[in-house]
């Protein structure tokens, strides 16, 4: 192992949980749970129990509820049969000795009619369409224009992430992470771009947080605090952006650190590009948080153990790179050559470009 990489193969302590090492599994929407039921498809504990020695699996976000779903075959966490579902994969990630946590997921407005129930709208803080994309059966087509969520509906959403966080409990998962991240609901509702309201939930700063903190309040009823991490981005994806994230993320940010939650999960930038995208100090937003800081965004091995080793990040998450190769870790171990992901086969599918990538020595 070369010295400039140790840093990450030291163990870390998340919560009570006791990592191996600082490498992360993002979480990574495939769209191969079943077409009936959306329950984790039949290759999922496979996929899962491969990238075992990951010091935390993070799964792919997973609706909280039918309203919650954004794309076809997105695997959600709000019936006994997917719980039922889930539980293989927990079972299967734990008998190969990982840790794996679940991604809580309401995509708001970044969703179809024929996705939500009775083909109804998509709801968001705001009716404002979104420019943005999701994935039906014949590709990838723009989202429907949704409607704005009545103020008297934002109990059941909080119910609906209480009920999820239980469920992922019963279905032997290690912890959770909020997903608040990339433009879906909590993300929508902080960003002024994407929240027009003049309610509680609306205007201000502390408003606008206000969902996101109260999401995370109906999950710390379930689960220890130790046990509850929470995804962030700054930048403007799916259409959501802030006049003034810096300010914006400091609030939330202090909230969450009261909350005592295990991490942050920190997307740098915008997603697969400029980690310049906005005029945020992460380093400051890092410094305001007294748990793990996970960041994310386009990390290599090299920056990954520049992260650690210098303190600016507990952990650091890698997606692609973990769909390419399943030990991942111990071909950063070796500084050994990486698998190339097929992005023909991230989305949808079967087998191919899900669970046959080659290990080390393996053929290819």
């Amino acid at each position: 192992m070369s010295a400039d990489s140790s840093a990450l193969f030291q163990p870390f302590t998340l919560g009570d949980l006791t990592l191996p090492n600082r490498l992360v599994m993002a979480p990574l929407t495939r769209n191969r749970a079943t077409p009936a039921g959306d329950r984790p498809g039949p290759d999922a504990a496979a996929y899962y129990a491969q990238r075992a020695s990951a010091g935390l699996l993070i799964s792919e976000g997973s609706q909280i509820s039918h309203q919650g779903q954004g794309y076809l075959r997105t695997p959600g966490i709000y019936t006994p049969e997917q719980v039922a579902g889930w539980r293989k994969v927990t079972d299967a990630v734990h008998k190969a000795g990982g840790r794996l946590f679940i991604q809580l997921w309401h995509v708001g407005r970044v969703s179809h009619t024929s996705l939500q129930p009775d083909g109804g709208a998509p709801v968001g803080p705001s009716a404002l369409t979104a420019n943005t994309k999701t994935y039906l059966a014949d590709g990838f087509a723009d989202v429907s224009e949704p409607r704005a969520l009545e103020l008297s509906e934002i109990p059941g959403i909080l119910r609906d992430y209480e009920n999820a966080a239980r469920n992922a409990k019963e279905a032997g998962f290690d912890g959770v992470e909020i997903h608040a991240a990339n433009g879906y609901l909590l993300d929508q509702f902080m960003k002024d771009g994407a929240n027009k309201r003049t309610d509680a939930y609306g205007g201000s700063i502390e408003n606008r947080a206000r969902l996101t903190i109260e999401a995370t309040e109906a999950v710390l009823k379930v689960w220890d605090k130790g046990r509850v991490g929470i995804r962030l981005s700054p930048a403007q994806v799916n259409d959501a952006a802030d006049s003034n994230p810096q300010a914006l993320f400091s609030h939330v940010i202090e909230k969450l650190d009261g909350l005592g939650l295990s991490y942050i999960h920190m997307i740098e930038g915008a997603t697969q590009g400029d980690r310049n995208a906005v005029p945020v100090d992460y380093a400051g937003l890092r410094g305001a948080f007294r748990g793990a800081y996970i960041a994310n965004n386009g990390y290599d091995r090299a920056m990954a153990a520049e992260a650690v080793a210098s303190g600016r990040a507990d952990l650091v998450a890698f997606g692609r790179l973990f769909i390419a190769n399943p030990d991942l870790v111990e071909r950063f171990r070796l500084n050994a050559p990486l698998n190339e992901p097929d992005r023909a086969t991230f989305y949808g599918g079967d087998s191919k470009g899900y669970t046959d990538y080659p290990a080390l020595g393996e053929a290819a």
